[in-house]
């Protein structure tokens, strides 16, 4: 069985949505596919998928790990798709317990499917961390706001902090080397891993080539949503940089999805977009993903630099090519009486609202990191 855990740094950057569709997609090209809603204390993915509301949940079996597993996997009214609800109303859902989280893994991965996807919560807590490291093939989602990309890149540092610690047992000199850094509080050198490998590695070569097997298949993928015009799929390269530079981690990118406000209509409806509207660009990006993740390899291999370097041109391609059917599908809707004029001057408004936020988090960062550089030197 194929897993694929869906996450994302920052809330509110269409993960959700991408996971049901991504769904819904692999159902249609006829895999066995459950969707498993992991965004524990806010579990609502019911509603993207059209789903009625469930009855026996996550939630239902943290409470009582004696029912039977099967009788919370519900089928839905979609062809080969079956899901596995959330609890958004059991208090404390989302603080699993080790016992709790190792239990509920050991189910999920027992599941008779060709795939199963986990849409994840948003940010770094450890339960989140720990089930995306279920597979070595995850797929981590951000747009191209400035606290998406930066939110993205500290989830995919905390991963690897996880299996860093999960390769270095207590007592082995590495994982007194991490406790002793973590207590002097050795913030900037525990970005920088590569550096810190090279000490680890002479101070404990056991654990070292553990947690580098561990590295060798964590394999996560990228896809950049919310998209407004080609420029801001540039914004991908900045994460693939960050993580290459200071994690030493290999970031292959999936695709870009462009903003659409007609993923608003489709969630009213309860309907994914891929059904709602299946030849629109957003819709069509989806299948494009899909089609890729269908033919990656299962097992993860290291990846090749020229692989990564093909998937971010073919992304920026893409970008270029989505951007102009965007511009003829919204010539389309005009055309022919689905969008009004009005609805295109409130979606550019909605838009210039949205660069204006992204303009404040520009210069409220830069200030940031202004002051950060200054307090550097004083030092």
């Amino acid at each position: 069985m194929r897993i694929i855990p869906i996450a994302s740094g920052k809330g509110g950057v269409g993960k959700s949505l991408a996971a049901a569709n991504l769904a819904v997609a692999f159902a249609q090209a006829g895999k066995q596919v459950v969707l498993a809603d992991l965004d524990l204390g806010a579990s609502n993915l019911h509603l993207v998928i059209g789903h009625q509301k469930p009855g026996a949940s996550i939630g239902s079996f943290l409470n009582n790990p004696k029912i039977d597993f099967s009788t919370i996997i519900a089928k839905t009214d979609i062809p080969n798709l079956s899901f596995i609800p959330g609890d958004a109303e059991i208090p404390g859902a989302a603080n699993l317990k080790a016992s709790q989280r190792n239990m509920l893994a050991r189910r999920l991965m027992s599941i008779d499917a060709d795939i199963l996807i986990l849409d994840l919560g948003a940010g770094t807590h450890q339960s989140i961390l720990d089930f995306f490291l279920l597979s070595g093939q995850g797929i981590i989602v951000s747009s191209p706001a400035v606290t998406a990309t930066l939110n993205a890149y500290v989830f995919l540092k905390n991963a690897v902090f996880r299996l860093m610690y999960s390769a270095f047992k207590k007592g082995t000199p590495a994982y007194d080397y991490l406790e002793q850094l973590r207590k002097e509080g050795s913030g900037l050198k525990m970005l920088y891993l590569p550096k810190m490998l090279e000490e680890i590695e002479q101070r404990d070569p056991s654990s070292y080539q553990k947690f580098k097997a561990s590295m060798d298949n964590f394999q996560p993928r990228l896809i950049l949503n919310m998209l407004d015009s080609p420029g801001d799929s540039e914004v991908a390269m900045k994460i693939r940089r960050s993580c290459e530079a200071y994690l030493g981690l290999k970031v292959e990118h999936l695709g870009v999805i462009y903003r659409d406000n007609i993923q608003d209509t489709s969630l009213a409806s309860r309907l994914p977009i891929v059904l709602y509207k299946p030849n629109s660009v957003l819709s069509q990006a989806i299948y494009r993903i899909a089609d890729k993740i269908l033919q990656l390899p299962e097992n993860a291999a290291p990846l090749a630099i020229s692989t990564v370097d093909d998937s971010y041109q073919e992304a920026a391609v893409e970008a270029e090519i989505d951007f102009e059917n965007k511009k003829e599908y919204v010539q389309e809707l005009l055309h022919s009486g689905v969008l009004s004029q009005s609805d295109l001057i409130e979606t550019v408004k909605t838009q210039q609202i949205e660069i204006n936020k992204i303009k404040k988090e520009n210069v409220f960062l830069k200030h940031k990191l202004s002051k950060a550089v200054n307090q550097g030197y004083k030092l």
